[in-house]
């Protein structure tokens, strides 16, 4: 029923092994950011493990790892902060209702409005956050519950265990490719570890820091069947509708830039509206079995399809891995240093941030790399999802004001007639400019508007051909509009009677106007 592989030289060995890889990378980020959504550490891993296996098994994008993230999580932390964990569970479940209906409606295909400035500054801005995320596995908690730099020997240690994670990932990919780089990287530096008995943190310690209990574990049993416990009313989806319609639009965005990142690293296409209702499809799961919900990993697909993961296979095997520490081998991940898994965080860091965007100074126009420095900051200051949209808006008025200036006139005077040809765009954008060229008390009695090589694109350049219809009605002159289209003669209504029809050259195009539907 799903396909297990893309193409004849991936490997189910291959999708096996990456999918290990990912599913122990997943473990500390799934129990970090229940944290910060301020849940149990169970409800995050169960978020990992559902969210990944639906998406892998139905999503629209093979090879591409979803789970918890961060930027779903500090939404979600005043929604349980007031009111309650199950309040959080009933939010998941409509949020996911929410994208289900996305891709029932294709409005996946709404992606392609993201600009390529935007992307580079989504992926640079990532990159960024994921580097600073890291951060904290440098630092401790001391007895007064601050912050506090590992010193001396310790940060040595980390920072030694790090190098040589990084330097295994890089090397060993020129020696052999029968496994991946990152889980040899991992496994070694874990026997490295045990075998010389050395002082470095672990994942258990990590997880100590994080719930101040010195026995904390992230062991459990399977995720059980239940109903958010919330009353049924309109008071209910009054609290949470908000909640869910940002966490169902921050998701999406997320999923969807990955799903065109991991399209052009691997060359492929993945289907975005498919990829919305496997996201929905898993979130109402997860809330309905005690899960925080949650959207594409970037950093965890970037390991996947370093890897070697290109299939759906790698998402699965990654789910029922990170299912199976739950179950029976909580005491194995936690032994894993953390500086493997920081080791391999900043490989992804430097894959991720794209470098080239250095050499962009001076070679692009100034507004795209305008764009890509506020998404990049907008990123690391805020989230992802408010960064694209800033992004997209920028580039959408900047890309206005350029058509707007683009309108030009040619004016010629034929006998007692008066010729305007205006080239261009007419929108809302440029209908100032489009206005300021005539001037109804000095012209003569007859004009003439030539739309040969002026496309009307919406309802403010429909209304500025009202409006000056009755200008010249004012003044008493007679005023002819040639080659308009049959849906702008629909759209008017003081100047439709002074359309000349050609239908041999009158053009045929849609203008963007409800009315028109």
């Amino acid at each position: 029923m799903f396909q297990l592989l893309v193409s004849r030289t991936q490997t189910m060995k291959g999708d096996l092994l990456s999918g290990l890889t990912v599913a122990l990378a997943l473990v500390p980020e799934a129990v970090a950011f229940a944290f910060v959504a301020g849940v149990e550490p169970l409800v995050g891993l169960y978020a990992a493990f559902m969210v990944g296996l639906i998406t892998a098994a139905i999503g629209g994008r093979p090879g591409m790892i979803s789970g918890a993230t961060g930027a779903l999580a500090v939404v979600m932390v005043s929604l349980v902060a007031q009111h309650g964990v199950e309040y959080l569970f009933a939010t998941v479940v409509l949020m996911g209702i929410i994208q289900v209906l996305a891709g029932v409606f294709r409005l996946g295909k709404f992606i392609r409005l993201v600009p390529h400035p935007v992307m580079l500054g989504f992926v640079n801005g990532l990159a960024i956050v994921i580097f600073l995320a890291q951060m904290k596995q440098f630092q401790f908690t001391d007895e007064n519950g601050a912050l506090q730099w590992l010193q001396g020997e310790q940060m040595m240690m980390m920072l030694g265990l790090v190098f040589l994670t990084m330097a295994i990932i890089h090397f060993l990919p020129k020696l052999t490719r029968a496994i991946p780089s990152s889980l040899a990287a991992i496994v070694t530096v874990t026997l490295l570890v045990i075998g010389l008995d050395l002082d470095a943190r672990t994942v258990q310690e990590v997880l100590a820091d994080m719930t101040g209990d010195p026995a904390a574990t992230i062991a459990g049993g399977l995720p059980q069947f239940h109903i958010p416990m919330v009353p049924i009313d309109m008071e209910t989806l009054r609290i949470i509708f908000p909640y869910a319609l940002i966490l169902a639009a921050i998701g999406l965005i997320e999923s969807l830039l990955t799903l065109t990142l991991i399209d052009e690293m691997t060359e492929t296409r993945g289907r975005g509206n498919k990829e919305c209702i496997g996201q929905g499809v898993a979130n109402v799961a997860t809330g309905f079995f005690g899960g925080m919900g949650g959207c594409a990993m970037i950093g965890q697909s970037m390991i996947n399809i370093n890897s070697g993961g290109r299939g759906r296979a790698s998402g699965i095997s990654a789910a029922l891995f990170l299912l199976a520490f739950i179950l029976v081998g909580s005491s194995l991940i936690e032994m894993i240093p953390v500086a493997a898994l920081v080791g391999v965080m900043f490989i992804v860091v430097i894959g991720t941030f794209e470098w080239a965007s250095f050499r962009l100074w001076g070679k692009i126009p100034k507004s795209d790399l305008i764009v890509v420095v506020a998404v990049t900051g907008v990123t690391v200051w805020q989230d992802l999802a408010i960064a694209v949209v800033v992004g997209v808006i920028i580039s959408a008025l900047v890309f206005a004001w350029k058509h707007a200036s683009n309108m030009s006139f040619e004016i010629r005077d034929e006998y007692d007639t008066k010729v305007y040809k205006p080239n261009g765009p007419l929108f809302f954008a440029s209908i100032q400019a489009f206005r300021d060229q005539f001037n109804p008390r000095m012209d003569p009695p007859e004009v003439i508007v030539d739309f040969a090589n002026c496309r009307v694109m919406d309802h403010s350049g429909i209304e500025a051909i009202d409006s000056l219809a009755e200008r010249y009605e004012k003044a008493g002159k007679e005023l002819h509009l040639r080659h308009l289209s049959p849906e702008c003669r629909n759209l008017l209504t003081k100047a439709g009677n002074l359309v000349e029809v050609n239908v041999i050259e009158d053009p045929k195009y849609k203008v963007a106007d409800d009315s028109l539907a």
